[in-house]
């Protein structure tokens, strides 16, 4: 018995999370062996430009890119080029750049979080201690910006305008919201710049490096910078009830390690005495986690978290972004791409479910 072929599309379909009924048609069908086509050519050059040749700093270096990686962030950079000249040279140097400075990332994120576990992994600062893993994540930065340079001054600002938002978002986030700041609208923006500031660049590179239409860059760039919000808020729901074997992470790993989400925000927010003493609970559990308790302590007021209203009021803020997402891509022409964007957006909702 033969196995059924694959249909084309259908691999890029899985990998942004809807069905490849979008990929059907002479047309559609050129644009997903496109970007399949770029996504290989991506990977393969992720492969070696992530290689040091210092055996430990090489071993570092590749550990989570070797874990895996759905590679959202090229494969929406691949499909915006789409509108222009597609896969250039400049289109899948960026969108290697802007995957290895999300993998960068990464290593720091999960110092700063204190995170054990990565991609269903242990967490590199586990495995080597933070100052190596710290500076890991400061060789593929250098490495993006490496590949960056290679195109002009445009790349380089690109890269150098989202690396400060990544540091910022991290610093607030780090720091939490001062005396005077909305603790709700803080929040968003952290999620702005630590997550929505990086998509926002690979869906606009790919309009730029591509020669697309000039107007389609705004719509792409904000298109990109609502989907990080969406996914982020999506994530803090997810991460209340999702299952290490799945993950790789223990539910409620942020809010553990004592960083706010907006379900607890929104739980602080509200009046009533039964979310004030649930609140109470979750801050008394995060101090003594702080202190050396064992973190299984927030089991119990985690689980009644997830059935808060504050999180249904999460889901439906991320929809609300994403609906806003799929509204800015207006300006863009009818076709495969803009329907694929679309469905990606809507797609993200359905990680909830």
């Amino acid at each position: 018995m033969t196995s059924s072929p694959i249909v084309p599309g259908s691999r890029l379909a899985s990998r942004l999370g809807f069905s490849d009924r979008i990929f059907i048609g002479p047309a559609a069908r050129r644009i997903a062996h496109a970007i399949e086509d770029g996504l290989e050519r991506v990977e393969t050059g992720l492969a070696e430009d992530v290689r040091v040749a210092d055996p430990l700093a090489d071993a570092t270096s590749r550990y989570l890119y070797e874990a895996g990686g759905k590679r959202i962030r090229p494969v929406l950079t691949l499909l915006a080029a789409q509108l222009g000249d597609g896969n250039t040279d400049a289109v899948i140097d960026i969108a290697k750049a802007l995957e290895i400075t999300h993998l960068g990332s990464l290593y720091h994120d999960d110092v700063m979080d204190g995170a054990d576990r990565r991609r269903g992994v242990p967490a590199a600062q586990t495995v080597w201690g933070n100052n190596v893993a710290i500076l890991t994540g400061d060789i593929l930065f250098s490495r993006a910006s490496l590949l960056m340079s290679r195109h002009g001054d445009r790349a380089i600002r690109l890269q150098a305008d989202t690396f400060e938002r990544l540091v910022l978002g991290q610093m607030h986030e780090t720091l939490g919201a001062q005396p005077g700041d909305d603790p709700i609208e803080f929040y968003i923006q952290v999620l702005a710049d630590k997550t929505g500031s990086l998509i926002a660049a690979a869906t606009q590179a790919g309009v730029i490096f591509s020669h697309a239409p000039a107007e389609f860059e705004e719509p792409m760039r904000v298109y990109g910078e609502k989907i990080g919000v969406a996914f982020q808020l999506l994530d803090d729901v997810i991460d209340l009830s999702s299952k290490p074997e799945d993950t790789g992470k223990v539910p409620g790993t942020d809010l553990r390690a004592g960083v706010p989400t907006m379900p607890y925000l929104l739980l602080k927010a509200e009046a009533d005495p039964a979310s004030a003493a649930l609140a109470a609970r979750i801050d008394e559990g995060v101090a003594r986690i702080a202190d050396g308790a064992d973190p299984s302590i927030l089991d119990g007021p985690l689980a009644q978290l997830r059935d808060h209203a504050s999180t249904q009021k999460t889901l439906d803020l991320a929809l609300a972004w994403t609906r806003d997402a799929i509204d800015a891509l207006a300006p863009l022409p009818k076709g495969t791409v803009r329907e694929a964007l679309t469905r990606f957006a809507e797609s993200l909702a359905e990680r909830s479910r």
